[in-house]
């Protein structure tokens, strides 16, 4: 089983995100909602979709493909932002660039990287890392801590929080996929379903057909 957080001693969660997933950003503000119910402290890092799938791009659909070359920038810049200025500025810079990517449906481009960089008062030229691979090796490490967790046919998200034995692997998952995000205590119940779902031995999966676009209400 995932540990229990005693009083005042909340369980630390890991969050991996590539910021241009909709999924994602949807598990993303349900995992902010259930830390405002459950105890939670949740540290985020990058994950890349762009270094997940380099070797398959010719298996994917030409607008999948697109979109592996847009990912690239985002996951540099909160690399270099996170090296520059440390692991707090994640959330709040992803948080930035989510609304823009998926509440405003704004373009993949510098001007709103600069424009998300601006809004959580961090220079404008860590904007620049997107256009080099400066970062790759720092970004490539923290990509592999997560989906070495989980495995290679995953995606992003991935949540990992330790074991209640000390000397066991964590549990890790990917996901959940949820459309639209649940709030309050249905997050929060989730949340314990999930837990009890991914701590048992040996399980590895649940699935069903998605069946709407990303509803981001």
């Amino acid at each position: 089983m995932a540990v229990s957080a005693s009083p005042g001693s909340p369980t630390p969660v890991d969050f991996w995100f590539d910021p241009v997933c909709p999924w994602t950003w949807l598990t993303s503000r349900w995992i902010l909602d259930v830390a405002r119910h459950r105890p939670l402290k949740v540290s985020w890092h990058v994950m890349s979709l762009s270094v997940l799938n380099e070797n398959r791009l010719d298996e994917l659909p030409e607008r999948i493909r697109v979109l592996m070359g847009e990912a690239w920038a985002p996951v540099r810049v909160l690399t270099a932002a996170r090296l520059a200025h440390g692991p707090e500025v994640l959330e709040p810079l992803y948080t930035a660039m989510g609304t823009r990517y998926h509440l405003h449906q704004q373009p993949k481009n510098r001007a709103t990287l600069e424009a998300a960089l601006r809004d959580v008062g961090l220079p404008v030229d860590l904007a620049a890392a997107g256009d080099t691979d400066r970062y790759d090796q720092e970004l490539r490490a923290s990509h592999s801590r997560g989906i070495t967790l989980v495995g290679q046919d995953v995606g992003s998200p991935i949540i990992s929080v330790p074991s209640a034995d000390p000397s066991g692997d964590p549990v890790a998952f990917f996901g959940p996929v949820v459309n639209p995000a649940p709030k309050g205590e249905d997050a929060a119940r989730l949340w314990d379903g999930v837990l009890a779902v991914a701590s048992t031995p040996n399980f590895y999966e649940i699935k069903r057909t998605r069946t709407g676009d990303p509803d981001f209400g």
